[in-house]
């Protein structure tokens, strides 16, 4: 049997340690590094992603602290199964990783650009996947429910 809650939490703090970890090295090495399809180099970014509320740093770190707080307080409404699990682990890590920069510096670091799209980090990244993979596993279990 899974044990859900620490299949959580490993991947919550394995998202926010590796963010954090390549943060502080792109923060002291500050590299540009050219790789053809993708730059890697050091961005601040005082907004959300794609720059919304640029400057609202103190804002922005309020909801995600809501966003946080909420979460951990709501865990236990999660399904225990391990799709919702991971892809909740996921946001609750990437919510953390820029909730720590916010707070710990006023601005996120970003890292990773492709050029044709905003840089980001791997907090970013961690959003992202939960949000997509979160809303098509609701779209699938609401076609399983209409099904019964």
């Amino acid at each position: 049997m899974v044990n859900y809650k620490k299949f959580f939490w490993s991947i919550v703090l394995s998202i926010v340690v590796i963010d954090q970890f390549l943060k502080f090295l792109i923060s002291m090495f500050k590299p540009n590094l050219d790789l053809i399809v993708l730059k890697i180099h050091y961005l601040t970014n005082t907004g959300a992603g794609f720059s919304i509320l640029t400057g609202r740093t103190w804002l922005l770190s309020f909801i995600s602290l809501i966003v946080i707080v909420g979460l951990i307080y709501y865990y236990k409404d999660i399904p225990k199964q391990k799709t919702p699990q991971l892809l909740f682990a996921l946001f609750l890590g990437g919510a953390i990783g820029n909730f720590i920069d916010r707070a710990m510096r006023s601005f996120v670091i970003d890292f990773i650009d492709f050029g044709w799209w905003p840089a980001f980090n791997i907090a970013d990244m961690s959003l992202t996947i939960s949000v997509v993979g979160l809303l098509v596993y609701y779209i699938i279990e609401e076609k399983k429910d209409k099904k019964k």
